[in-house]
Protein backbone atom coordinates (compact mmCIF):
# COMPACT_ATOMS: atom_id res chain seq x y z
CA UNK A 1 0.00 0.00 0.00
CA UNK A 2 0.90 3.57 -0.49
CA UNK A 3 2.58 5.21 2.83
CA UNK A 4 -0.43 7.82 3.02
CA UNK A 5 -2.75 4.48 2.71
CA UNK A 6 -0.61 3.08 5.62
CA UNK A 7 -0.77 6.23 7.78
CA UNK A 8 -4.84 6.21 7.82
CA UNK A 9 -4.68 2.46 8.64
CA UNK A 10 -2.54 3.08 11.73
CA UNK A 11 -5.02 6.42 12.47
CA UNK A 12 -7.69 3.71 12.57
CA UNK A 13 -5.76 1.30 14.58
CA UNK A 14 -5.60 3.81 17.68
CA UNK A 15 -9.28 4.29 16.99
CA UNK A 16 -9.25 7.87 15.68
CA UNK A 17 -12.68 8.77 14.55
CA UNK A 18 -12.34 12.65 13.36
CA UNK A 19 -9.81 14.28 11.74
CA UNK A 20 -10.31 18.36 12.01
CA UNK A 21 -8.80 20.81 9.49
CA UNK A 22 -7.74 21.90 6.07
CA UNK A 23 -5.66 20.05 3.51
CA UNK A 24 -3.66 21.28 0.91
CA UNK A 25 -1.88 20.21 -2.28
CA UNK A 26 0.99 18.47 -0.30
CA UNK A 27 -1.85 16.37 1.39
CA UNK A 28 -3.52 15.07 -1.55
CA UNK A 29 -2.34 11.58 -1.35
CA UNK A 30 -3.67 11.03 2.20
CA UNK A 31 -6.96 12.89 1.55
CA UNK A 32 -7.16 10.44 -0.88
CA UNK A 33 -6.93 7.98 1.48
CA UNK A 34 -8.71 8.93 3.82
CA UNK A 35 -11.55 9.43 1.48
CA UNK A 36 -12.08 5.82 1.46
CA UNK A 37 -11.76 5.32 5.45
CA UNK A 38 -15.11 3.90 6.70
CA UNK A 39 -14.21 4.89 10.71
CA UNK A 40 -12.86 8.03 9.55
CA UNK A 41 -14.29 11.66 9.35
CA UNK A 42 -12.65 14.56 8.03
CA UNK A 43 -14.17 17.84 9.69
CA UNK A 44 -13.08 20.77 7.24
CA UNK A 45 -13.11 23.57 9.13
CA UNK A 46 -11.92 27.81 7.84
CA UNK A 47 -8.63 28.14 9.40
CA UNK A 48 -6.18 26.02 11.14
CA UNK A 49 -6.15 27.23 14.69
CA UNK A 50 -9.59 26.48 14.76
CA UNK A 51 -9.03 23.03 13.83
CA UNK A 52 -6.39 22.70 16.51
CA UNK A 53 -8.67 23.90 19.25
CA UNK A 54 -11.40 21.46 18.19
CA UNK A 55 -9.26 18.42 18.22
CA UNK A 56 -8.13 19.37 21.56
CA UNK A 57 -11.35 19.80 23.00
CA UNK A 58 -12.20 16.52 21.81
CA UNK A 59 -9.03 14.93 23.61
CA UNK A 60 -9.67 16.96 26.65
CA UNK A 61 -13.24 15.23 26.69
CA UNK A 62 -12.76 11.86 25.69
CA UNK A 63 -9.11 11.57 26.83
CA UNK A 64 -8.16 10.17 23.88
CA UNK A 65 -5.75 11.89 21.11
CA UNK A 66 -7.58 14.57 19.17
CA UNK A 67 -6.31 14.91 15.07
CA UNK A 68 -6.07 17.60 13.27
CA UNK A 69 -4.69 18.29 9.73
CA UNK A 70 -2.94 20.99 7.72
CA UNK A 71 -0.42 21.62 4.79
CA UNK A 72 3.02 22.91 4.51
CA UNK A 73 3.86 26.18 5.72
CA UNK A 74 0.64 29.24 6.61
CA UNK A 75 -1.08 25.98 7.17
CA UNK A 76 1.12 24.13 9.54
CA UNK A 77 2.47 27.48 11.26
CA UNK A 78 -1.49 28.43 11.82
CA UNK A 79 -1.82 25.57 14.15
CA UNK A 80 1.02 27.02 16.57
CA UNK A 81 -1.72 28.32 18.90
CA UNK A 82 -3.36 25.57 18.97
CA UNK A 83 -0.49 23.32 20.01
CA UNK A 84 0.50 25.26 22.72
CA UNK A 85 -3.14 25.46 23.83
CA UNK A 86 -3.41 21.73 24.22
CA UNK A 87 0.04 21.25 25.83
CA UNK A 88 -0.17 24.10 28.65
CA UNK A 89 -4.17 22.45 28.98
CA UNK A 90 -3.08 19.01 29.19
CA UNK A 91 -4.79 18.12 26.62
CA UNK A 92 -3.95 14.99 24.17
CA UNK A 93 -4.19 16.24 20.67
CA UNK A 94 -2.06 14.79 17.17
CA UNK A 95 -1.37 17.45 14.24
CA UNK A 96 -0.31 15.93 11.32
CA UNK A 97 1.16 18.51 7.98
CA UNK A 98 2.24 18.44 5.15
CA UNK A 99 5.70 19.42 3.38
CA UNK A 100 7.34 19.23 0.04
CA UNK A 101 9.62 16.57 -1.31
CA UNK A 102 12.21 15.77 0.82
CA UNK A 103 14.44 13.83 -2.09
CA UNK A 104 13.94 15.90 -5.06
CA UNK A 105 12.41 19.21 -5.30
CA UNK A 106 12.10 22.15 -8.14
CA UNK A 107 10.72 24.79 -6.18
CA UNK A 108 13.53 25.58 -3.76
CA UNK A 109 12.66 27.07 -0.60
CA UNK A 110 9.37 27.77 -1.45
CA UNK A 111 6.46 27.50 1.38
CA UNK A 112 9.44 25.30 3.12
CA UNK A 113 9.74 26.47 7.02
CA UNK A 114 11.09 24.50 9.58
CA UNK A 115 8.01 23.60 11.10
CA UNK A 116 9.45 20.40 12.94
CA UNK A 117 11.47 23.01 14.67
CA UNK A 118 9.32 25.02 15.67
CA UNK A 119 6.85 22.58 17.47
CA UNK A 120 9.10 21.24 19.42
CA UNK A 121 9.24 23.61 22.67
CA UNK A 122 5.87 23.44 22.24
CA UNK A 123 5.28 19.99 21.85
CA UNK A 124 6.01 16.66 23.77
CA UNK A 125 7.26 15.17 20.33
CA UNK A 126 8.01 16.89 16.77
CA UNK A 127 8.82 14.07 13.64
CA UNK A 128 9.29 14.28 10.09
CA UNK A 129 8.52 11.25 8.46
CA UNK A 130 11.64 10.27 5.97
CA UNK A 131 10.44 6.75 5.35
CA UNK A 132 7.04 5.14 4.90
CA UNK A 133 8.01 2.17 6.89
CA UNK A 134 8.50 3.96 9.78
CA UNK A 135 4.38 5.05 9.18
CA UNK A 136 3.11 3.24 12.26
CA UNK A 137 6.07 2.80 15.08
CA UNK A 138 5.95 7.25 15.11
CA UNK A 139 2.00 6.65 14.97
CA UNK A 140 2.20 4.52 17.93
CA UNK A 141 5.06 6.44 19.63
CA UNK A 142 3.13 9.70 19.25
CA UNK A 143 0.09 8.33 20.33
CA UNK A 144 1.48 7.08 23.58
CA UNK A 145 3.41 10.18 24.26
CA UNK A 146 -0.01 12.27 23.79
CA UNK A 147 -1.92 10.45 26.32
CA UNK A 148 0.65 9.99 28.72
CA UNK A 149 0.46 11.73 31.90
CA UNK A 150 1.25 14.57 31.31
CA UNK A 151 -0.77 14.86 28.04
CA UNK A 152 -0.28 17.32 25.84
CA UNK A 153 0.31 17.93 22.00
CA UNK A 154 2.76 15.64 19.37
CA UNK A 155 3.46 16.67 15.74
CA UNK A 156 3.93 14.66 12.54
CA UNK A 157 5.16 15.81 9.02
CA UNK A 158 4.47 14.20 5.94
CA UNK A 159 6.45 14.85 3.29
CA UNK A 160 4.83 14.88 -0.12
CA UNK A 161 7.02 12.51 -2.08
CA UNK A 162 6.90 10.19 1.74
CA UNK A 163 2.99 10.14 1.31
CA UNK A 164 2.98 8.56 -2.10
CA UNK A 165 5.54 5.77 -2.03
CA UNK A 166 4.99 2.56 -1.18
CA UNK A 167 5.16 1.25 2.50
CA UNK A 168 4.77 -3.04 3.34
CA UNK A 169 5.18 -2.25 7.43
CA UNK A 170 1.98 -3.84 9.25
CA UNK A 171 0.66 -1.52 11.61
CA UNK A 172 1.08 -1.82 15.96
CA UNK A 173 -1.62 -2.84 18.44
CA UNK A 174 -2.48 -0.06 20.83
CA UNK A 175 -1.36 -0.62 24.35
CA UNK A 176 -1.83 1.31 27.27
CA UNK A 177 0.48 1.45 30.34
CA UNK A 178 -0.95 1.70 33.46
CA UNK A 179 -0.38 4.35 35.98
CA UNK A 180 1.32 2.95 38.87
CA UNK A 181 -0.17 3.75 42.26
CA UNK A 182 1.47 5.43 45.03
CA UNK A 183 2.84 3.90 47.34
CA UNK A 184 2.49 3.24 51.12
CA UNK A 185 4.53 5.04 52.77
CA UNK A 186 3.59 8.36 50.95
CA UNK A 187 -0.18 7.53 51.85
CA UNK A 188 0.58 7.25 55.75
CA UNK A 189 2.74 10.27 55.90
CA UNK A 190 -0.06 12.16 53.96
CA UNK A 191 -2.62 10.27 56.40
CA UNK A 192 -0.63 11.62 59.50
CA UNK A 193 -0.82 14.91 58.60
CA UNK A 194 -4.34 15.06 57.81
CA UNK A 195 -4.74 13.45 61.18
CA UNK A 196 -2.78 16.12 63.08
CA UNK A 197 -4.44 18.70 61.17
CA UNK A 198 -7.04 21.60 62.98
CA UNK A 199 -7.88 23.36 59.98
CA UNK A 200 -7.40 21.23 56.57
CA UNK A 201 -9.07 22.21 53.05
CA UNK A 202 -9.06 19.73 49.91
CA UNK A 203 -8.26 21.44 46.50
CA UNK A 204 -9.49 19.88 43.71
CA UNK A 205 -7.44 21.29 40.24
CA UNK A 206 -6.75 20.56 36.77
CA UNK A 207 -5.52 16.63 36.90
CA UNK A 208 -8.04 15.87 38.88
CA UNK A 209 -10.25 16.27 35.82
CA UNK A 210 -9.22 13.97 33.68
CA UNK A 211 -8.59 10.13 34.79
CA UNK A 212 -12.19 10.06 36.47
CA UNK A 213 -11.18 10.88 40.06
CA UNK A 214 -14.88 12.05 40.34
CA UNK A 215 -16.27 9.07 42.56
CA UNK A 216 -12.69 9.10 44.34
CA UNK A 217 -13.23 12.42 45.09
CA UNK A 218 -17.15 12.58 46.52
CA UNK A 219 -16.45 9.73 48.52
CA UNK A 220 -13.40 11.66 50.20
CA UNK A 221 -15.70 14.69 50.98
CA UNK A 222 -18.53 12.23 52.43
CA UNK A 223 -16.75 10.42 54.48
CA UNK A 224 -14.31 13.04 56.00
CA UNK A 225 -16.29 15.82 55.94
CA UNK A 226 -13.90 18.01 54.84
CA UNK A 227 -14.37 21.86 53.14
CA UNK A 228 -13.14 21.93 49.71
CA UNK A 229 -12.18 24.22 46.99
CA UNK A 230 -11.33 24.27 43.55
CA UNK A 231 -9.17 25.49 40.87
CA UNK A 232 -10.94 27.56 37.45
CA UNK A 233 -9.64 23.97 35.77
CA UNK A 234 -10.69 21.48 38.32
CA UNK A 235 -14.24 22.89 38.40
CA UNK A 236 -17.26 19.83 38.62
CA UNK A 237 -15.48 16.96 39.36
CA UNK A 238 -17.65 17.07 42.81
CA UNK A 239 -20.75 18.72 42.45
CA UNK A 240 -20.46 22.17 43.84
CA UNK A 241 -23.84 22.35 45.21
CA UNK A 242 -21.98 20.19 48.04
CA UNK A 243 -22.06 21.49 51.75
CA UNK A 244 -18.83 21.40 51.96
CA UNK A 245 -17.83 23.60 48.65
CA UNK A 246 -16.32 26.49 49.63
CA UNK A 247 -15.60 28.33 46.19
CA UNK A 248 -13.47 28.59 43.27
CA UNK A 249 -9.84 30.10 43.56
CA UNK A 250 -10.14 32.21 40.36
CA UNK A 251 -7.64 34.50 41.27
CA UNK A 252 -4.93 34.02 43.22
CA UNK A 253 -5.18 35.98 46.52
CA UNK A 254 -7.55 38.30 48.28
CA UNK A 255 -10.37 36.84 46.88
CA UNK A 256 -13.46 35.39 49.65
CA UNK A 257 -11.93 31.99 49.11
CA UNK A 258 -9.03 33.20 50.56
CA UNK A 259 -10.06 33.84 53.80
CA UNK A 260 -10.24 30.27 54.10
CA UNK A 261 -7.27 29.37 52.68
CA UNK A 262 -4.98 31.56 54.44
CA UNK A 263 -6.62 30.21 57.60
CA UNK A 264 -6.04 26.80 57.17
CA UNK A 265 -3.20 24.43 58.50
CA UNK A 266 -3.03 22.15 55.69
CA UNK A 267 -3.82 21.82 51.94
CA UNK A 268 -4.18 18.37 49.95
CA UNK A 269 -3.85 19.54 46.88
CA UNK A 270 -4.95 17.15 44.31
CA UNK A 271 -4.13 17.47 40.62
CA UNK A 272 -2.55 20.40 40.80
CA UNK A 273 -1.11 21.98 37.77
CA UNK A 274 1.59 24.74 37.90
CA UNK A 275 0.21 26.59 34.12
CA UNK A 276 -2.77 27.62 36.65
CA UNK A 277 -2.43 30.83 37.75
CA UNK A 278 -1.73 29.81 41.75
CA UNK A 279 -4.30 29.05 43.88
CA UNK A 280 -2.96 30.01 46.21
CA UNK A 281 1.03 31.14 47.73
CA UNK A 282 3.32 28.93 49.52
CA UNK A 283 5.88 30.81 52.30
CA UNK A 284 8.62 28.98 54.20
CA UNK A 285 6.98 28.57 57.90
CA UNK A 286 3.55 28.34 56.49
CA UNK A 287 0.76 25.94 55.77
CA UNK A 288 1.58 23.10 54.86
CA UNK A 289 1.04 21.00 51.89
CA UNK A 290 0.41 17.42 50.13
CA UNK A 291 0.72 16.98 46.46
CA UNK A 292 -2.03 14.23 45.13
CA UNK A 293 -1.61 13.88 41.49
CA UNK A 294 -0.69 11.52 38.64
CA UNK A 295 3.47 13.22 38.53
CA UNK A 296 5.58 14.89 41.02
CA UNK A 297 5.48 18.65 42.09
CA UNK A 298 7.14 20.68 40.26
CA UNK A 299 8.48 22.87 43.05
CA UNK A 300 8.91 27.13 42.62
CA UNK A 301 9.44 29.62 45.02
CA UNK A 302 5.48 29.80 45.69
CA UNK A 303 4.90 25.73 45.63
CA UNK A 304 7.14 23.35 47.48
CA UNK A 305 4.35 20.88 48.82
CA UNK A 306 6.02 18.50 52.24
CA UNK A 307 4.35 15.49 51.29
CA UNK A 308 3.85 14.15 47.68
CA UNK A 309 1.55 10.98 46.99
CA UNK A 310 2.45 10.06 43.19
CA UNK A 311 0.46 7.61 41.47
CA UNK A 312 -2.97 7.40 40.29
CA UNK A 313 -4.89 9.80 41.78
CA UNK A 314 -8.15 7.81 42.42
CA UNK A 315 -6.63 4.80 44.14
CA UNK A 316 -4.22 7.55 46.07
CA UNK A 317 -7.40 9.19 47.21
CA UNK A 318 -9.60 6.15 48.23
CA UNK A 319 -6.37 4.80 50.51
CA UNK A 320 -6.59 7.77 52.00
CA UNK A 321 -10.47 7.94 52.32
CA UNK A 322 -10.27 4.73 54.02
CA UNK A 323 -7.29 5.71 56.50
CA UNK A 324 -8.93 8.53 57.84
CA UNK A 325 -12.89 8.02 58.31
CA UNK A 326 -14.60 10.39 59.65
CA UNK A 327 -12.46 13.10 60.60
CA UNK A 328 -14.80 16.28 60.87
CA UNK A 329 -15.19 15.92 64.52
CA UNK A 330 -11.41 16.51 65.38
CA UNK A 331 -11.01 19.49 63.00
CA UNK A 332 -11.93 23.01 63.97
CA UNK A 333 -14.65 24.24 60.90
CA UNK A 334 -16.57 26.81 62.14
CA UNK A 335 -14.99 29.51 60.52
CA UNK A 336 -14.87 27.77 56.88
CA UNK A 337 -19.04 27.85 57.53
CA UNK A 338 -18.93 31.54 58.08
CA UNK A 339 -16.75 32.22 54.80
CA UNK A 340 -19.11 29.80 52.92
CA UNK A 341 -22.14 31.69 54.05
CA UNK A 342 -20.47 34.43 53.60
CA UNK A 343 -19.02 33.33 49.84
CA UNK A 344 -22.80 32.36 48.88
CA UNK A 345 -24.12 35.66 49.86
CA UNK A 346 -22.36 37.86 48.02
CA UNK A 347 -21.98 35.44 44.78
CA UNK A 348 -25.68 35.84 44.84
CA UNK A 349 -26.24 39.26 45.78
CA UNK A 350 -26.88 40.73 42.25
CA UNK A 351 -28.31 37.64 40.28
CA UNK A 352 -31.17 39.51 39.76
CA UNK A 353 -30.02 42.33 38.82
CA UNK A 354 -32.27 44.50 36.81
CA UNK A 355 -29.97 46.95 35.18
CA UNK A 356 -29.52 46.68 31.25
CA UNK A 357 -26.85 46.62 29.71
CA UNK A 358 -26.71 43.18 31.73
CA UNK A 359 -23.88 42.80 34.53
CA UNK A 360 -22.05 39.75 35.04
CA UNK A 361 -23.62 38.30 37.99
CA UNK A 362 -26.75 38.99 36.39
CA UNK A 363 -25.68 37.41 32.99
CA UNK A 364 -23.81 34.37 34.68
CA UNK A 365 -26.65 33.31 36.90
CA UNK A 366 -29.05 33.13 33.73
CA UNK A 367 -26.79 31.06 32.14
CA UNK A 368 -26.25 28.83 34.75
CA UNK A 369 -30.55 28.78 35.24
CA UNK A 370 -31.10 27.84 31.62
CA UNK A 371 -28.53 24.96 31.47
CA UNK A 372 -28.94 21.13 32.42
CA UNK A 373 -27.32 19.60 35.00
CA UNK A 374 -24.84 18.14 32.04
CA UNK A 375 -25.04 21.03 29.71
CA UNK A 376 -21.41 22.18 28.81
CA UNK A 377 -20.53 26.09 28.51
CA UNK A 378 -17.00 26.85 26.71
CA UNK A 379 -15.73 29.95 27.46
CA UNK A 380 -13.52 32.29 25.13
CA UNK A 381 -10.90 34.43 27.53
CA UNK A 382 -11.98 37.38 28.71
CA UNK A 383 -12.75 39.05 32.10
CA UNK A 384 -16.19 36.94 32.48
CA UNK A 385 -14.18 34.23 32.82
CA UNK A 386 -13.25 35.32 36.08
CA UNK A 387 -17.26 35.57 36.71
CA UNK A 388 -18.08 32.42 35.49
CA UNK A 389 -15.68 30.61 37.61
CA UNK A 390 -16.24 32.40 40.88
CA UNK A 391 -20.45 32.12 40.59
CA UNK A 392 -21.36 29.21 37.68
CA UNK A 393 -21.42 26.50 40.17
CA UNK A 394 -21.29 23.18 38.12
CA UNK A 395 -22.86 19.82 38.90
CA UNK A 396 -20.46 17.31 36.79
CA UNK A 397 -17.04 17.16 35.64
CA UNK A 398 -16.03 19.18 32.57
CA UNK A 399 -19.50 20.80 31.81
CA UNK A 400 -17.68 24.29 32.49
CA UNK A 401 -14.50 24.44 29.70
CA UNK A 402 -12.57 26.83 30.44
CA UNK A 403 -8.81 27.51 29.79
CA UNK A 404 -6.94 29.11 32.60
CA UNK A 405 -3.47 27.44 31.20
CA UNK A 406 -2.56 29.83 27.70
CA UNK A 407 -5.40 31.52 28.43
CA UNK A 408 -6.22 32.24 24.22
CA UNK A 409 -8.36 34.22 22.90
CA UNK A 410 -10.64 32.46 19.79
CA UNK A 411 -10.83 29.26 21.47
CA UNK A 412 -14.49 29.29 23.33
CA UNK A 413 -16.78 28.75 19.57
CA UNK A 414 -14.10 25.98 18.10
CA UNK A 415 -14.36 24.46 21.99
CA UNK A 416 -17.99 24.38 21.76
CA UNK A 417 -18.26 22.88 18.50
CA UNK A 418 -15.78 20.01 19.44
CA UNK A 419 -17.79 19.43 22.80
CA UNK A 420 -21.18 19.23 20.58
CA UNK A 421 -19.26 17.01 18.21
CA UNK A 422 -18.22 14.43 21.12
CA UNK A 423 -21.59 14.87 22.84
CA UNK A 424 -24.87 15.40 20.16
CA UNK A 425 -26.69 14.63 23.38
CA UNK A 426 -26.17 17.22 25.28
CA UNK A 427 -27.00 21.13 25.48
CA UNK A 428 -23.87 22.95 24.66
CA UNK A 429 -23.26 26.93 24.82
CA UNK A 430 -20.13 28.81 23.76
CA UNK A 431 -19.61 32.31 25.94
CA UNK A 432 -17.40 34.63 23.63
CA UNK A 433 -16.64 38.42 24.34
CA UNK A 434 -17.26 40.40 20.83
CA UNK A 435 -13.13 40.31 20.56
CA UNK A 436 -12.20 36.71 21.16
CA UNK A 437 -15.86 35.84 19.07
CA UNK A 438 -14.56 37.43 16.13
CA UNK A 439 -10.82 35.67 16.05
CA UNK A 440 -12.46 32.82 14.85
CA UNK A 441 -16.40 33.36 14.02
CA UNK A 442 -16.02 32.58 10.19
CA UNK A 443 -16.44 28.88 11.58
CA UNK A 444 -19.86 29.68 12.41
CA UNK A 445 -20.44 28.37 8.43
CA UNK A 446 -18.52 25.30 9.81
CA UNK A 447 -20.89 24.82 12.69
CA UNK A 448 -24.36 25.28 10.44
CA UNK A 449 -22.65 22.97 7.56
CA UNK A 450 -22.43 20.39 10.28
CA UNK A 451 -25.90 20.52 11.46
CA UNK A 452 -25.10 21.54 14.74
CA UNK A 453 -27.43 22.47 17.33
CA UNK A 454 -25.28 25.29 19.58
CA UNK A 455 -25.83 28.14 21.13
CA UNK A 456 -23.10 31.19 20.87
CA UNK A 457 -23.71 33.74 23.19
CA UNK A 458 -21.12 36.82 22.44
CA UNK A 459 -20.96 39.22 25.03
CA UNK A 460 -20.82 42.92 23.85
CA UNK A 461 -19.14 45.34 25.50
CA UNK A 462 -17.19 46.97 21.98
CA UNK A 463 -13.31 46.59 23.87
CA UNK A 464 -11.04 44.36 25.10
CA UNK A 465 -12.76 44.44 28.50
CA UNK A 466 -10.23 42.33 30.26
CA UNK A 467 -7.20 44.84 29.31
CA UNK A 468 -9.51 47.80 30.38
CA UNK A 469 -9.71 46.57 33.85
CA UNK A 470 -6.09 46.09 34.18
CA UNK A 471 -5.87 49.41 32.69
CA UNK A 472 -8.09 51.00 34.96
CA UNK A 473 -6.89 48.95 38.05
CA UNK A 474 -3.15 50.34 37.29
CA UNK A 475 -4.31 54.11 37.76
CA UNK A 476 -4.13 54.26 33.51
CA UNK A 477 -6.21 56.80 30.62
CA UNK A 478 -8.52 54.35 28.75
CA UNK A 479 -6.54 54.39 25.33
CA UNK A 480 -6.37 51.80 22.86
CA UNK A 481 -8.52 49.27 23.59
CA UNK A 482 -12.10 50.38 21.81
CA UNK A 483 -13.29 49.12 18.45
CA UNK A 484 -16.64 48.66 16.59
CA UNK A 485 -18.84 45.41 15.69
CA UNK A 486 -20.76 44.41 12.85
CA UNK A 487 -24.63 43.42 13.22
CA UNK A 488 -24.07 40.20 15.08
CA UNK A 489 -27.64 39.33 13.94
CA UNK A 490 -27.44 40.25 10.18
CA UNK A 491 -24.05 38.59 10.70
CA UNK A 492 -24.94 35.06 11.91
CA UNK A 493 -27.78 35.07 9.45
CA UNK A 494 -25.27 35.56 6.83
CA UNK A 495 -23.47 32.25 8.07
CA UNK A 496 -26.87 30.47 7.47
CA UNK A 497 -27.44 30.71 11.18
CA UNK A 498 -29.89 31.85 13.47
CA UNK A 499 -29.35 35.56 15.56
CA UNK A 500 -30.67 36.96 17.99
CA UNK A 501 -30.63 40.55 19.83
CA UNK A 502 -31.41 40.72 23.61
CA UNK A 503 -33.30 43.95 24.31
CA UNK A 504 -33.64 43.62 27.85
CA UNK A 505 -32.42 42.21 31.28
CA UNK A 506 -35.97 40.54 31.34
CA UNK A 507 -35.77 38.41 28.44
CA UNK A 508 -32.43 37.00 28.54
CA UNK A 509 -32.98 33.80 30.06
CA UNK A 510 -36.41 33.49 27.87
CA UNK A 511 -34.01 34.19 25.17
CA UNK A 512 -31.41 31.73 26.44
CA UNK A 513 -34.11 29.06 27.22
CA UNK A 514 -35.40 28.92 23.47
CA UNK A 515 -32.36 29.11 21.67
CA UNK A 516 -30.84 25.89 23.49
CA UNK A 517 -34.29 23.95 22.76
CA UNK A 518 -33.85 25.52 19.06
CA UNK A 519 -32.46 23.38 15.93
CA UNK A 520 -29.32 24.63 14.58
CA UNK A 521 -26.81 27.24 15.53
CA UNK A 522 -28.13 30.26 17.44
CA UNK A 523 -26.39 33.38 18.14
CA UNK A 524 -27.61 35.37 20.90
CA UNK A 525 -26.27 39.21 21.52
CA UNK A 526 -26.18 40.47 24.94
CA UNK A 527 -24.70 43.93 25.57
CA UNK A 528 -23.24 44.06 28.68
CA UNK A 529 -22.22 46.45 31.54
CA UNK A 530 -18.59 45.58 33.11
CA UNK A 531 -18.49 48.36 35.36
CA UNK A 532 -19.18 45.94 38.38
CA UNK A 533 -15.87 44.86 37.68
CA UNK A 534 -13.95 47.37 39.56
CA UNK A 535 -16.37 47.05 42.21
CA UNK A 536 -16.87 43.42 42.86
CA UNK A 537 -13.20 42.20 42.02
CA UNK A 538 -11.49 44.69 43.66
CA UNK A 539 -13.26 47.17 46.39
CA UNK A 540 -15.74 44.40 48.04
CA UNK A 541 -12.73 42.12 48.53
CA UNK A 542 -11.62 44.69 51.43
CA UNK A 543 -14.57 44.07 53.24
CA UNK A 544 -14.83 40.20 53.03
CA UNK A 545 -14.76 37.31 55.54
CA UNK A 546 -11.26 37.78 56.58
CA UNK A 547 -11.55 40.79 58.47
CA UNK A 548 -14.69 39.33 60.99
Amino acid sequence: MKASDLLVKSLENEGVEYIFGIPGEENLDFLNSLKDSTQIKLVLTRHEQAAGFMAATYGRLTGKMGVCLSTLGPGATNFVTAAAYAQLGAMPMLMIAGQKPIKASKQGQFQIVDVVGLMKPLTKMSRQIVNGNNIPSLVREAFRLGREERPGAVYLELPEDIASEDAEHGVFEPSSARIPFSDSQSVEQAVDLIKKAKRPLLLIGAGANRKRTQQALEEFVDQTGMYFFGTQMGLGVVDERHERFLGTAALSAKDYVHCAIDRADLIINVGHDVVEKPPFFMEPGGKQVIHVNFISAQVDNVYFPQVEVVGDIATSISAMTEAIGDGSASWDQDYFKRVKDDVESHLTDKDDDPRFPVVPQRFVADTRRAMPSDGIVCLDNGIYKVWYARNYKTHLPNTLLLDNALATMGAGLPSAMGAKIVHPERKVMAVCGDGGFMMNSQELETAVRLGLDLVVLVLRDNAYGMIKWKQTGMGFENFGLDYGNPDFVKYAESYGARGVRVQSCESLLPTLKEALDSKGVTLVELPVDYSENEKALIEELEKKTCLL
